[in-house]
């Protein structure tokens, strides 16, 4: 064995999580040339001897999770030809020595999302062939001096943060390129035009990045007649040619993007060996040509253009030459009726019709034997069955789709029974049916036992849970909200291995949660608001259920004391109990949780004082804390105002929001209260601050420590036993858009600093002693009488009150007794404010205003019309 000279284990389950396997293999193979370990399990760090092997020259670790490099990775002695770390979790630096080893030929590192470094100066001598860095995080200028790597082949930067300009290819310096890949990066200037002398080019991604070429012609492109691939997404390109001859004779893949086209380009007339052109998103309109529809197409994307397809195509004998598809995306293309065309196309395997305006039921002939992927989402669809009412029958046509892995019929007019031999289709991985009126009861899901994402959510949907469910050991989300389903909490759903999101939200699951040991190792997102459990929490149901990120219970009839083993879950991020029975003190032993953003308490029976250390360490993530409804006493510390650190930063990236929950499958919502409204945010930005400690039993004077929370904002202080002067260092707070200070003791006048506050779209100061005059300037002048009343010395506009007169006194209403009236006043507000172009409206102008503001306001209006 000391004599081997090539050793391949590709694929051998060695699972090894220590650097045993390296140090043996450093040993026991002293003249080791050739090491290929792909896909063997190694979790533990290679060590650095397995580099210094005085003949190793082709080192293949490909697809094991190792993580991070040896410290002395960079001191090498072998002469290593070819490096493969592909797929192997790498993080931190990857040193750039590595790239000059003198007779380095092969280095690929792809698949690395973290592992990060710079391009080095190569020099002219350097041996490299083939250099693959894609999905890492390398970042700088590509150098270019790579332009004059006279051996390069292949090389792909895709996916990275690369940024400067393209080097200047040229053929006199890379005389072999035949692939060039600097897709996804953040690439400038102008795209040189010494790359079109590149003859020998077969593939190029030059796609999203940051080219300042206003339009480039597509015609530049067509000089490279050895490409057999092209990308050019995300670039403003101008068709029309002048040469009608000219041609790509070898281009196979075309990708043409999001890049601002009017028209379908011509020269893909000529283009014989095509099979995989992408036109999507587009601003193409009108028909179809039928030169595009070329015989040797398989795949085409033609999504989000408002194009019209023919229902006939001048083709002898029907279809003759018609091409036999495998993929079809007709995403957002405005069309009405499935194309008839699709009757032919027996071996379709995509078919992307979503968000589209097709009605009724769908076409008995859609229903390919060979489909594998199909989605019919955002259309009007009533049926998926052309000639029966019974969705329920074994006899219609989806179920023949024995292929089938990813199905999507969801928001649509769906109604009736789920069809029953979808639960028995074992390729299917994906099912969502959501926002649709399927009734009846969940078939039984016992034969799908590759499924791995289940929405059933928004339909009316009633019974039990099937308890075939936990055969489903691949099930990864699980979303059944806002249905009548009714039955108790699914522990038996514990003991599957990888779900990570499981959502019962609104719908009438009832008793107490019981607790069982080692369930739901590995959920993320656990979201049970809006039903009937009840009882008290089990105390050792956190302990298992540590990887917790998103919780909410609101809205049932828990009670007890909130479970200490939450402290357990350090990953938490929101956390919702809001509109239970909880009797407890403020949970002081949540502090120290390092992600938790949303805390929400609201209407339960929390009692006492809040004391917190000061010590700066609380809540560090914190951003929205929601007391409101409580038996909260004593007065609001220094302390308090001290802990609330990340209500303390003003974000200054809001061109790019982030959401909590970014990452994942779910994205978190928030119920904000403000004024008697309820507004829930479907996601929640990471830059909204929220404080609401409304509706308790506080006292004593607003701190001006106040002041540091200058990210805030919604603060709502109302309903309360506040005293003294409303503190001027309320005019520090330029963020906030909502103000409550309403049904308090405060007296005194105003603060001028108040009128600073330029972004303030609501503010309800009524039901206090306040006096004197009511500013006029910036946002003042918006508010109507509603902010101000049952304040007898309060004058001026918008009261009709002038300053010389003397009022009566008003009785606070009670808490949630606002009118529909008053709060409409309020937020005509924010409606005007909108209409001014400010940035406005408890959203940041994020989420309600410019994402889902139109929606949203119509909803608003309806719920209005309908309490009249």
């Amino acid at each position: 064995m000391r004599s081997l000279r090539e050793l391949y284990l590709d694929g051998v389950n060695i699972s090894s999580q220590s650097s045993e396997w390296c140090e043996t293999t450093s040993l026991s193979l002293p003249k080791l040339s050739v090491l290929s370990m792909s896909g063997c399990g190694l979790t533990g760090p290679f060590c650095s001897s397995l580099l210094n092997l005085r003949y190793l020259s082709k080192l293949n670790l490909d697809s094991n999770p190792i993580s991070y490099l040896p410290p002395k990775f960079s001191k090498i002695s072998s002469p290593l030809v070819s490096l493969r770390l592909v797929d192997c979790n790498l993080s931190g630096h990857f040193p750039a020595e590595f790239f000059l080893l003198p007779k380095m030929q092969r280095i690929d590192i792809s698949d690395n999302s973290r592992l990060m470094s710079q391009l080095p100066e190569f020099p002219i001598n350097n041996t490299l062939e083939v250099l693959s860095l894609q999905y890492t995080n390398f970042s700088g200028s590509i150098p270019a001096s790579i332009a004059n790597l006279s051996n390069l082949v292949e090389l792909y930067l895709s996916d990275n943060n690369f940024n400067g300009s393209i080097p200047p290819f040229h053929r006199s310096g890379v005389p072999n390129l035949a692939s060039l890949d600097l897709s996804w990066n953040h690439l400038s200037g102008s795209i040189p035009s010494s790359l079109f002398t590149l003859s020998t080019l077969q593939t190029l991604s030059l796609g999203y990045n940051s080219f300042s070429d206003c339009q480039l012609k597509l015609d530049m492109f067509l000089q490279l007649s050895n490409l057999t691939r092209l990308d050019l997404s995300n670039i403003s390109l101008l068709i029309g040619s002048h040469n009608k001859s000219r041609t790509l004779p070898q281009l196979e893949s075309l990708y043409l993007r999001s890049c601002n086209l009017t028209e379908f380009p011509e020269f893909i007339k000529s283009q014989n060996k095509l099979t995989d052109p992408d036109l999507s998103n587009n601003r193409i309109h009108g028909l179809v040509l039928n030169w595009l529809w070329k015989s040797t197409l398989e795949i085409l994307d033609l999504s989000s253009n408002a194009i019209d397809i023919p229902n006939q195509f001048p083709f002898d004998d029907a279809n003759s030459s018609f091409p036999m598809l495998i993929s079809l995306r007709l995403r957002s293309c405005n069309i009405s009726t499935f194309p008839a065309f699709l009757k032919s196309q027996e071996s379709l395997e995509e078919l992307d019709l979503s968000n589209n305006q097709i009605s009724g039921a769908v076409p008995n002939w859609v229903w390919k034997k060979s489909l594998q992927y199909l989605d019919l989402s955002n259309n009007s669809l009533t049926s998926l069955d052309q000639f029966s009412s019974n969705q329920d029958s074994l006899q219609i046509p989806i179920c023949n789709l024995s292929h089938l892995w990813r199905f999507n019929a969801s928001f649509n007019e769906l109604s009736g029974s789920i069809p029953s031999c979808l639960g028995n289709i074992s390729s299917l991985e994906y099912l969502d049916l959501q926002q649709n009126s399927f009734s009846g009861s969940i078939p039984d899901f016992g034969g799908a036992t590759q499924l791995s994402t289940l929405e059933l959510n928004d339909n009316k949907l009633e019974g039990k849970l099937p308890r075939s469910l936990a055969n489903c050991t691949m099930l990864y989300v699980l979303n059944l909200e806002n249905n009548t389903l009714h039955d108790t909490f699914p522990l038996w759903l514990g003991k599957l291995p990888v779900l990570t999101v499981l959502i019962l939200r609104a719908n009438r699951f009832y008793g107490p949660i019981k607790h069982l040991e080692n369930n739901f190792p590995v959920l993320d997102v656990l979201d049970i608001a809006s039903n009937n459990f009840s009882g008290h929490l089990s105390i050792k149901f956190f302990h298992a259920t540590h990887q917790l990120r998103s919780l909410k219970i609101g809205g049932n009839k828990l009670e007890g004391k909130l479970p200490r083993s939450l402290a357990n879950c350090k990953k938490l991020e929101v956390l919702d109990v809001g509109k239970n029975m909880i009797h407890d003190t403020f949970p002081n032993w949540l502090v120290k949780l390092p992600s938790l953003m949303v805390l929400i308490l609201r209407s339960n029976k929390f009692y006492g004082s809040i004391h917190f250390s000061g010590d700066g360490n609380a809540f560090p993530m914190l951003h929205i804390l929601d007391l409101a409804s409580n038996n909260f006493s004593g007065e609001v510390s220094v302390e308090f105002f001290q802990s609330l650190r990340a209500m303390m930063v003003i974000d200054g990236n809001k061109s790019k929001p982030s959401y909590v929950g970014d990452n994942s499958y779910y994205q978190d919502s928030v119920t904000i209260v403000n004024k008697g409204f309820e507004i829930n945010y479907q996601k929640i930005l990471t830059l909204l601050t929220c404080l609401d400690l409304s509706n308790n039993n506080f006292h004593g004077r607003i701190l001006e420590e106040i002041q540091d929370l200058k990210s805030l904002h919604v603060l709502n202080l109302s309903y309360n036993s506040f005293f003294d002067s409303i503190p001027s260092a309320l005019g520090s707070l330029t963020e906030l858009e909502s103000l409550d200070l309403s049904c308090n003791k405060l007296f005194g006048k105003i603060p001028p600093q108040l009128t600073s506050l330029t972004f303030l779209a609501a503010l309800n100061l009524s039901y206090n002693q306040l006096e004197g005059s009511i500013p006029q300037s910036n946002q003042f002048g918006t508010f109507l009488n509603d902010s101000y009343i049952a304040n007898p010395r309060f004058c001026g506009v918008p009261l009709t009150k002038k300053c010389n007169e003397v009022g009566s006194q008003m009785l606070p209403p009670k808490e949630g007794e606002d009118s529909w009236i008053d709060g409409l006043s309020v937020w005509k507000v924010v409606l005007m404010g909108f209409g001014c172009g400010l940035v406005i409206g408890f959203s940041i102008g994020y989420t309600v205003l410019n994402e889902f503001g139109n929606k949203w306001i119509a909803s608003f209006i309806r719920k209005w019309k309908r309490s009249r």
